[in-house]
């Protein structure tokens, strides 16, 4: 996935790097599921192929949306947690969550987590977003 922009925009440059279906996944993944190892990303429903799990994991990594680091626990794991920028991304999916439980046939629950964020305006991300800095920064 090249992340080279064609041009100065910012909704270009951000949909380079994250306008495929598996980058916003990954980051959904990471921000709502907890999942923070390679076999747990395999386990989504959306079926991602190791090939690509792995592609987006690097590429994410590279642009400094995540980081990789060895598990403690297990030698051949590793463990991804978002970066600050990663973080940043999570108005975004609350905005596509929304959209999504409006106007496609989303499951009410998942729905209803979306739309109680993105109801929440800034004080409920802000709450969230604090959150995931204790969990994924430390």
């Amino acid at each position: 996935m090249s992340t080279k922009g064609r041009s100065g925009c910012p909704i270009n440059l951000s949909l380079e790097l994250l306008g495929d279906r598996w980058t916003l996944l990954i980051i959904r993944d990471l921000i709502f599921a907890g999942k923070r190892h390679f076999r747990e990303f395999l386990q989504s429903d959306e079926g991602i192929s190791s090939r690509t799990l792995a592609e987006r994991l690097q590429t994410l990594q590279d642009e400094g949306i995540l980081t990789r680091s060895d598990d403690p626990t297990h030698g051949l794991k590793a463990i991804y947690r978002l970066t600050e920028a990663g973080i940043d991304l999570l108005p975004v999916l609350a905005t596509l969550g929304a959209w999504g439980g409006k106007y496609r046939q989303a499951d009410d629950k998942l729905a209803r987590v979306a739309n109680e964020l993105a109801a929440g305006g800034e004080p409920a991300l802000k709450r969230m977003k604090e959150k995931l800095r204790a969990e994924h920064l430390g």
